[in-house]
């Protein structure tokens, strides 16, 4: 039975395949038009379907095959690839008011490896999904509420310590209450948020080199926390198109499954976004992220981005970005992350975007990381009601954690059609 599966599955891959390039689709892909749908109210329910196939080398590390005694060899030495095929059933509802504006998306998302390259990758096979609710009371008056929430079960965690071969399930509910006073030039936001992310390993075995528990799948479920953050954002236009900003927020994080201290990490950043010509916007802010928690810590932060609007049509984006978020096993670490971003729009059907970003991150302790990623391809709309799209993503990461789960060069490639009614 599973030599059938497996021979369709490989069919159905090399048929798709054959239909176009590769594409990256994560969460909730729908595109971003579709046919009439169903009239709900006063807005519209929009079924998509998506059908996607993915060459991926980094599925996960497995006990090789055709081995008299495999409990004897606990480890494997390089990432497995193998060729999926995700069948992504889902939905979008769009609800305008003046009284309740309503959006809400969800997919499932089932990730079949298909086992013509890695015939052990049949057991990574799994159910993913998102979905994400935003609801806004009273959008048009001076002062309204948003309620959302954002929930996803993918191999994309959140948690930078964590490397590959680790599936994360994350749900995190936010309140905004956005106030503009006055002639709306000043808009205080305050907002609260709650998240968790739970992990559990993928992989079958650990890499080979893992001398620590932070590189082995098996051991993720450390990583398990809950997060409160509250905050507040304020902006005052001075100009028509350029404003004052100031953002601050306190993250309260708590780990389920590890004895890392709980830390209080107060951050504050102010500076100014807008227009500085009619093409080009710039974002420029500064401030300081504190531990204010017993193990202490603190560090500056800072972001200077610029957007070049060469035409309607072409836009390029550029910036550096420092912050200090918590993570277990380490209490905290620094990401200094530079990223450049290229997108363009061709007959008002064909979108090419390009993405490139490198992050350093310095972990409490002396571990230190350094992740490479790319993100390029088109996406073209051949009616209303059906897009395809190609890609290649390619993830590189070197630590000073030995272990191939926290070193390793992933690539992957996508072929997606999509239909929405």
């Amino acid at each position: 039975m599973k030599q059938r599966a497996t021979f369709w599955g490989g069919l159905g891959a090399l048929a798709l395949l054959a239909l176009g390039g590769t594409a990256q689709a994560q969460g909730i892909s729908a595109p971003p038009t579709g046919g009439n749908g169903f009239k709900v109210g006063s807005g519209r329910l929009h079924p998509f379907f998506d059908l996607e196939t993915r060459l991926d080398s980094g599925v996960g590390y497995f006990t090789p095959p055709n081995l008299p005694e495999p409990d004897m060899t606990p480890v494997s030495a390089n990432l497995a690839s193998d060729v999926a095929l995700r069948f992504r059933p889902g939905f979008r509802l769009e609800i305008p008011s003046s009284k309740l504006e309503f959006n809400l998306g969800a997919n499932l998302d089932y990730v079949m490896y298909t086992g013509l390259v890695t015939k052990s990758a049949t057991t990574a096979s799994r159910m993913e999904g998102a979905a994400n609710l935003n609801a806004r009371f009273n959008p048009d008056a001076p002062l309204s509420v948003e309620v959302s929430n954002q929930f996803a079960r993918s191999d994309r965690t959140r948690t930078a310590a964590v490397g590959v071969g680790v599936l994360s399930l994350f749900n995190e509910a936010r309140v905004r209450t956005p106030w503009r006073p006055g002639g709306g030039a000043l808009e205080l936001i305050p907002s609260a948020a709650y998240a968790v992310e739970f992990f559990q390993p993928l992989s079958t075995v650990s890499p080979i080199g893992c001398n620590e528990s932070v590189c082995a799948p098996s051991e993720v479920e450390r990583f398990d926390y809950g997060n409160l953050r509250v905050g507040a954002e304020g902006r005052w236009r001075f100009l028509p198109k350029t404003a004052f900003v100031l953002d601050t927020n306190l993250d309260v994080r708590s780990y389920f499954n590890d004895v890392t201290p709980s830390a209080s990490l107060l951050r504050a950043m102010g500076g100014v976004a807008g227009l500085v010509s009619p093409k080009v916007a710039v974002v420029a802010k500064a401030g300081w992220g504190q531990n204010l928690a017993s193990t202490g810590g603190g560090t500056f932060l800072g972001q200077l981005e610029g957007t070049y609007l060469y035409s309607p049509t072409l836009t390029f984006k550029a910036g550096y970005l420092r912050m200090i978020e918590p993570v277990a096993a380490y209490n905290l670490f620094v990401d200094n992350r530079g990223y450049g971003e290229v997108r363009a729009l061709f007959g008002g059907k064909l979108t090419v975007a390009a993405l490139v970003a490198v992050d350093f991150l310095r972990f409490d302790g002396g571990r230190n990381d350094t992740l490479y990623s790319v993100n390029l391809g088109p996406e073209y709309q051949f009616y209303p009601w059906l897009t395809g799209a190609a890609g290649y993503m390619l993830g590189s990461r070197s630590s000073s954690v030995s272990g191939g789960g926290l070193n390793f060069t992933r690539h992957e490639g996508f072929a997606r059609l999509s239909v929405t009614y």
